[in-house]
């Protein structure tokens, strides 16, 4: 019922500005228009990472919902859990409109939105007034005129600290001046020492330990994924999501939106984002679990980055082409898929794939 209704519904989103599209989408969450599955997962969807139990691995990625405005109404949906964000510690307007650009032929988008969001204040203010029932991440990254990007970091960690089921340090965004070069390994140690001590000493005072996961790019050079895994590795820390919107172009028609400036994502991006997956799988030989990012807008997609090395996955651009009975659909494929290859829990597949896609070669 709820796929026929977004069906006819889908033209008027489409015809609107993607932004406003997005927003109205959010407004309509915001009231409790939304698909509401009947019944619990079934068993062999779950996932015990960090302490915490997923009842499937489909979360919702950051961008969706930057300013915790919808999170029940999304974990209501079907979804395993849901991340927030990006959040910086002062409210923050963004780039220039338009920002957001549709690739319809491709099934993709392209953003530069540049962390536009209302701040920490009102996103924990949200959260503690309507705190969710399910798992949430909080996404926390830098105000782009801070002065000390990593202590906004600490920032985010330490105020959403009570309210996050784990953190998510974002150095990927394409659309901020200068944030990819935390990903360089002397500023990604630093970074994330003070990030842990900020950590730390919430444990100290009697808080419980928090998972701090790291979102890195699909744009990593093969020769510094290397050096970067094995900061994250040393630093012991608790996943790695992979990863972010691309700068490549390689595989979008020539249209005119193909060629604004900012990241891709949809299913351009699918290959490279599973690929670097893999790689990182290889590198880390299955001992962090990873996030899946990239491309996800059907079954057979998500399987593909499970057996590329991903525990966990995220989507959001899949949604806007294929509406949210993509949820239920990818849920049914992994269980069809566990059924198929008489496997216990859709997580023993992880991994199964990932030296064959960490071999595969990425378009530039």
């Amino acid at each position: 019922m709820f796929e026929t209704a977004f069906a006819l519904v889908r033209p008027l989103l489409g015809a609107l500005d993607p932004e406003q599209a997005h927003e109205l989408t959010l407004r309509s969450l915001e009231i409790g228009i939304h698909p509401r599955p009947a019944g619990h997962d079934d068993r062999r969807l779950a996932a015990s990472v960090w302490g915490l139990t997923f009842a499937n691995p489909l979360g919702i990625a950051a961008g969706f919902d930057k300013d915790a405005r919808v999170i029940p109404a999304v974990l209501a949906m079907g979804l395993g859990y849901a991340e927030v964000g990006t959040l910086t510690p002062r409210p923050q307007a963004g780039n220039p409109r338009p920002r957001i650009f549709r690739l319809n032929t491709d099934h993709a988008l392209i953003n530069r939105l540049g962390f536009n969001n209302g701040g920490h204040a009102a996103a924990l203010a949200r959260l503690l007034r309507n705190p969710p029932r399910g798992i949430v991440g909080v996404n926390v990254g830098a105000n782009k005129d801070a002065l000390d990007r990593a202590a906004d970091y600490v920032e985010g960690v330490q105020r959403f600290y009570d309210v996050a089921g784990y953190f998510c340090v974002n150095i990927s965004s394409p659309n901020t001046p200068g944030l990819r070069d935390l990903q360089a390994p002397r500023a990604l140690d630093d970074l994330l020492g003070r990030v842990l001590a900020g950590r730390s000493q919430a444990i100290a005072a009697g808080k419980p330990r928090r998972p701090v996961v790291v979102k890195i790019a699909p744009d990593i050079a093969e020769a510094d994924l290397e050096p970067i895994v094995t900061v994250l590795m040393d630093r012991d820390i608790d996943g790695i999501a992979v990863g972010n919107t691309t700068l490549s172009r390689a595989d979008v028609s020539h249209t005119a939106a193909g060629g604004e400036l900012g990241g891709l994502s949809g299913r351009p991006l699918f290959h490279r984002s599973t690929v670097m997956l893999a790689r990182v799988y290889r590198l880390t030989q299955g001992r962090v679990p990873l996030i899946g990012i990239g491309g996800i807008d059907s079954g057979s997609a998500a399987i593909a980055k499970i057996e590329a090395g991903a525990t966990l996955l995220q989507f959001y651009t899949g949604l806007v082409f294929e509406g949210p009975a993509l949820i239920g659909r990818i849920k049914r494929a992994l269980i069809d898929y566990t059924e198929r290859q008489k496997l216990a829990r859709i997580g023993d597949a992880t991994g199964i794939g990932a030296e064959a896609w960490a071999n595969r070669p990425i378009k530039a």
